[in-house]
């Protein structure tokens, strides 16, 4: 009788055991091992099987020349000034732990790696963790690093689940930076080489990962009113806080994570307006800002939260049509006086002085009494900035008799 053939293995009770059995099913089987492995090392195999072939190729890693490292880092200047701190303190928690640090950028090619002394006894990251050395899943596939480059989403990396074999003695856990138009501005990253993390490594690299995404946008906001806000005054200041980023003409131009799970995803397109999302107006949260402590706030959404506003610019300059800021000098006259209209209300429709500026003043006037006084709705109309319009609106107020 033609000898038995064993059974199949169909249950894996360590987690080698289960990465093991799915590499089986994925690489030699073309079954989809759903269950075995999470999802993210499911689909970066896939991808990597469209880009290499062979998964024991062994991987060269090409030289980095000086011009290439020079624009590589000049590239990323703000970047690596916003996350100097945070990257300093990662280094000194993790120097007796074996790991290392490493900063991409968008593309994964690195930016920056921690020090460490006892390279000799990690010969695959001594080839690897150099800057401008490129880690993306093109050029040494599935890595945790190369996951959040492609999908923009945090993740983990243990072991076989690396698609090259002469990866499987390394863990790795990444998590993104995103810059202040919501892209993926880097990727930290914590790589350890033949020993497994003796720490919650996801939950360290997703908790500085959010400080200097915070960093970074407060950087990338020079001109900006900052909103800091959370449903506790005590996560204020904590990478916990949510922030906002306010633009001159009353829209909020992006909130972090933290922000826009309690405001809701700023949409693609329309109305961003302040007001319809704070429940307050520029001029209100400019006020706010003169106070050092939070103040309670009900969001439009009516969540109570604890705020604090703060004008990034000195002078304000930009934001002195939506209220007196101090140390600004008055907006200059820009037409002939009339009288303010009453808060609240659209002013009359004038008739045109036969002069530009004239026909001008006529147009405002009769498009925002077309929308009953909303500026928001009027400035889209009229294909000008709020700031512009309350600018304009202003000038005509100050200049009023009396």
């Amino acid at each position: 009788m033609p000898p038995t053939r064993a059974p199949r293995q169909l249950f894996a009770n360590t987690q080698a055991e289960r990465v093991a059995l799915a590499r089986q099913q994925f690489f030699e089987e073309g079954v989809r091992p759903s269950g075995l492995v999470g999802e993210a090392v499911i689909q970066s195999w896939m991808r990597c099987t469209r880009a290499h072939a062979n998964t024991r190729r062994i991987i060269a890693f090409d030289p980095v020349t000086p011009s290439r490292l020079h624009a590589t880092l000049g590239r990323n200047r703000e970047l690596l000034e916003a996350a100097r701190g945070e990257l300093a303190s990662m280094e000194s928690s993790l120097a007796g732990t074996g790991s290392r640090v490493i900063l991409t950028d968008a593309q994964g090619v690195i930016v920056y790696v921690t020090h460490q002394p006892a390279a000799a006894q990690q010969p695959i990251l001594q080839k690897t963790a150099r800057l401008g050395v490129n880690i993306a899943e093109s050029a040494v596939g599935t890595t945790a690093p190369g996951i959040v480059a492609s999908t923009g989403q945090a993740c983990t990396v243990h072991g076989a689940e690396h698609y090259f074999e002469c990866l499987r003695e390394m863990q790795c856990a990444a998590a993104p930076i995103r810059d202040v138009q919501g892209r993926l501005a880097a990727v930290l990253d914590i790589t350890a080489e033949s020993r497994r993390f003796g720490f919650d490594a996801a939950s360290m690299v997703a908790l500085y990962a959010t400080t200097i995404e915070n960093r970074l946008l407060q950087a990338q906001s020079p001109d900006r009113l900052l909103l800091r806000f959370q449903a506790s005054p005590s996560l204020l200041g904590t990478p916990l806080e949510a922030l906002a980023g306010i633009g001159p003409d009353g829209t909020v131009e992006w909130l972090n994570t933290a922000g826009a799970r309690l405001i809701g995803r700023l949409p693609e397109s329309g109305p961003r307006d302040v007001e319809q999302l704070f429940g307050l107006d520029l001029a209100g949260l400019l006020r706010l800002g003169r106070r050092e402590a939070a103040q309670p706030v009900r969001l439009a959404s009516g969540l109570g939260v604890w705020l604090q506003a703060s004008l990034q610019a000195h002078d304000g300059v930009d934001f002195r049509h939506a209220v007196s800021v101090p140390s600004v000098a008055p907006v200059a006259a820009a037409s002939p006086p009339v009288d303010a209209p009453p808060a609240g209300e659209a002013p009359a429709a004038a008739a045109s002085d036969g002069t530009l500026r004239g026909h001008s003043r006529k147009l405002i006037e009769e498009t925002l009494a077309a929308h009953g006084g909303n500026i928001s709705h009027a400035a889209r109309q009229l294909r000008v900035s709020r700031g512009t319009l309350y600018r304009r609106l202003k000038s005509w107020e100050s200049d009023a008799p009396g």
